[in-house]
């Protein structure tokens, strides 16, 4: 019986999870049986990876500890601190210098040959708590700045603000940082997820498989299109551009960014959430004009893109406003794809868990197209 190909494996189920449930036609998205509407705008990252990892939302002493375990995991080992000064000499993108500093993480498990579930998840925790502090400390280092070390009275999202810029950040921003980080958190088998589980199925370590998933998201295709969400905004510049700079987009042959999903046939529910924590961050600030724009360039783009590409249902994905909320908060575009792995560790982490609870090795099939009847020739005769 011949095997069938999926390409990109579309529609296969390659495993069954309690992390999170995506319907695309619904569009709708569930976080630890949580609506990410009513969580992410409430939640910390604390809450929702503890929510993530335990399959329930922590008290106030689980969360304090929890807390506290973070703050143990921010110290960096002395070589990841060394890698990221080289990087820095190289002044490599920052998301290669995160990939380069996660593998070295294993250097200062201070039990690394502990694989019980309760020693992975102290892993996982410490995997978590690294990653602002490395993204932070690298940005500060290639800009020649002093690292600036975390504060034991700040959260996960305050932590992450306050080492990038040296500076206390204000409570909208850390609710605005928050809210990004927890909807970012997971997202059912997506490309990354799906890499750090085929890694850990192999009964790999934990290091291993966050690294490659961080490999997996930085193509493109997976979690690079913030930056030019906003790009073309800013291009555009006001209201009434943006039908003929679009129409000039779609004419040739452009994909706009920010708008499509392979999953989601309706609006992406991370944008609506995106959207809301935007629009309360831009408002808080006092001038609405960015926000303002970026709604109605994405009312021409969604118009427009009806028009040149009917019934393809192309709606606002997470990046649109992804861009607009990091933006929001003082960070540049380089730093979108780094701050989104920031938040997807949570889910890389819980996935990684879970697969190791039950694990199968993740194996599958392919279909041979080559031929079968080459014969060996002596190098002599070739």
């Amino acid at each position: 019986m011949a095997t069938k190909v999926i390409p990109g494996l579309e529609g296969v189920a390659a495993a069954e999870t309690r992390l999170s449930y995506v319907d695309g036609l619904a569009g709708e998205l569930f976080i630890g049986g949580h609506p990410l509407m009513e969580l992410a705008p409430n939640a910390t990252f604390e809450e929702a990876a503890f929510l993530l990892w335990h399959d329930r939302l922590p008290n106030g002493e689980e969360l304090a500890a929890l807390k506290s375990r973070f703050q143990g995991g921010q110290e960096l080992p002395r070589t990841t601190k060394h890698v990221l000064e080289a990087a820095a000499k190289r002044k490599a993108p920052v998301i290669d210098a995160l990939r380069m500093a996660c593998a070295t993480l294993s250097l200062g498990d201070p039990n690394p040959d502990d694989i019980t579930p309760a020693g992975q998840l102290r892993r996982a925790e410490r995997i978590c708590a690294a990653f602002p502090v490395i993204v932070a400390s690298y940005v500060r280092l290639r800009e020649g700045q002093d690292v600036v070390p975390p504060r034991d009275d700040y959260g996960h999202a305050a932590n992450f603000m306050y080492m990038l810029s040296g500076e206390e950040p204000h409570a909208d921003f850390v609710r605005a940082m928050d809210t990004y980080l927890v909807t970012a958190m997971d997202h059912g088998m997506n490309a990354s997820t799906f890499t750090g589980r085929v890694i850990v199925s192999t009964e790999s370590d934990l290091y291993s498989a966050i690294t490659g998933a961080i490999g997996a998201l930085k193509g493109p295709a997976h979690g690079g299109a913030p930056g030019p969400a906003l790009d073309m905004v800013f291009e555009i510049g006001t209201a009434d551009r943006a039908d003929a700079n679009i129409r000039e987009r779609l004419e040739r042959g452009e994909r706009l960014m920010g708008f499509g999903h392979r999953v989601y046939k309706v609006r992406d529910p991370r944008a609506d959430v995106l959207s809301q924590a935007a629009e309360r961050l831009y408002e808080q600030a006092g001038d609405r004009t960015l926000y303002d724009l970026a709604r109605s360039v994405e009312e021409t783009a969604l118009r427009l893109l009806e028009e040149y590409k009917p019934g393809r249902n192309l709606q606002t994905n997470l990046e649109y406003y992804t861009a607009l909320v990091l933006h929001g908060v003082g960070m540049s575009a380089e730093l979108f794809t780094p701050t989104f792995a920031v938040g997807r560790v949570g889910g890389w982490s819980a996935h990684c868990l879970e697969q190791l609870s039950h694990n199968r090795l993740i194996r599958p099939s392919s279909v041979y197209t080559g031929p079968k009847d080459r014969r060996w020739v002596p190098l002599e005769q070739r």
